[in-house]
């Protein structure tokens, strides 16, 4: 962790710091743009009601995000007791990093939470058994994530995952708790946000790929091997702009194709730094890294904005 300068030897200084670093250290922990990630799809599946003219219960549509949001936190303290298991059966546990029974006990007040938000959920009757499905295809991606002997994030299947998860299931949820079913115009404005949000997930692990490599952690990448993961993300993004002109020739608004218009040329220029590190050119990681995060929020942004001014 960054330090914003070396303690010095006086007492008083130390007590000062102390407290700010261990508030960073947690805060960092719960991945706060994993949470605003959750939050902006969620928020993408209630504009759909926006477009079809249906109204919002307020009540109802914070108890879902809340309910995300703890999913979400599960699976991530879970994640991260594993890999601190793992990191100690190694030697390679960081002095002064959170142990796993520290995050333990953080998955399991998470987990605790998502059961009392599930069962206001349930006493509110207003869950259809389509948002119970989705519920529980989210619940079970989240676990298997994170929990032995699936661990999908060290298998191979991680980031497929969580693409499915969080851009696929999120906005259907958020829709479906709502009106109790699900909507054709959800999947058409989602299925590329799950084909760009997989293609931002191999752009983040590739700078990783040889750390991931060492320590035996089976990403996609290690498994397909770096090239052919890069070819599979430059596909991704391929893949989605097929999939947006399909949407919106079945149904989508207008203004949701004219902001993948607007996004490709950043999309032409995230599949132009990969060719060049395919080339052998020195890799811009921080270039790389964020333009595929920008393009996912971009399109986000733009899904959101079609909906509820189409």
């Amino acid at each position: 962790m960054r330090c914003a300068g070396d303690v010095g030897a006086q007492a008083a200084p130390s007590i000062n710091l102390m407290p700010t670093r261990g508030l960073r250290a947690y805060l960092g922990l719960l991945h706060p743009s994993f949470l605003l990630a959750g939050a902006g799809f969620y928020v993408a599946g209630l504009s759909v009601l926006d477009y079809l003219g249906l109204p919002l219960e307020g009540g109802r549509a914070v108890l879902g995000g809340l309910l995300v949001w703890s999913v979400q936190l599960t699976a991530n303290f879970t994640r991260l007791h594993f890999e601190s298991l793992a990191a100690r059966a190694a030697g390679r546990a960081a002095a002064g990093a959170p142990g796993a029974q520290a995050m333990l006990y953080a998955a399991i007040v998470a987990g605790g939470l998502t059961a009392i938000l599930g069962t206001g959920m349930a006493v509110q009757g207003h869950a259809s058994p389509a948002t119970w499905l989705l519920f529980g295809l989210g619940c079970l991606l989240a676990i298997g994530y994170s929990v032995p002997p699936a661990r999908l994030e060290t298998s191979g299947y991680g980031e497929l995952a969580v693409s499915l998860g969080l851009a696929g299931f999120i906005p259907s949820f958020a829709f479906a708790l709502q009106t109790g079913e699900l909507q054709r115009l959800v999947w058409l404005s989602t299925a590329p946000l799950v084909a760009l949000t997989f293609a931002m997930l191999l752009a983040l692990r590739l700078p990783t790929y040889g750390a991931d490599l060492q320590r035996g952690h089976r990403t996609l990448l290690v498994r397909l091997g770096w090239e052919l993961g890069m070819r599979m993300h430059d596909g991704a993004i391929l893949f989605a702009a097929v999939l947006l002109a399909a949407g919106v020739a079945g149904g989508l608004p207008r203004p949701i194709g004219w902001g993948g218009l607007i996004a490709l040329p950043l999309a032409a220029a995230q599949i132009w730094q990969m060719g060049r590190i395919r080339a052998g050119l020195p890799p811009r990681w921080r270039h790389l890294t964020a333009g595929a995060v920008a393009l996912v929020c971009l399109m986000g942004y733009f899904t959101i904005l079609g909906f509820v001014a189409g």
